[in-house]
């Protein structure tokens, strides 16, 4: 999804929001936030397998 919104618009819009719906909207913010910290940690333990002289599922045989 690509939109020519600021971020000032974007927070100008999120402000007008009722408290409930802020309070849920930082609930799903900080979810995306976790699932994405704990996906970028999970690359690190998963680096030993990106090594190109032992990908045999790309060879072309």
């Amino acid at each position: 999804m690509t939109s020519n919104l600021t971020k000032e618009e974007i927070k100008e819009m999120i402000f007008q929001l009722p408290v409930e719906q802020l309070i849920a909207l930082m609930a799903d913010i900080e979810e995306r936030v976790e699932n994405l910290t704990m996906m970028q940690l999970a690359e690190t333990g998963f680096a030993e397998w990106n090594d190109p002289e032992e990908d045999i599922y790309n060879d072309e045989t």
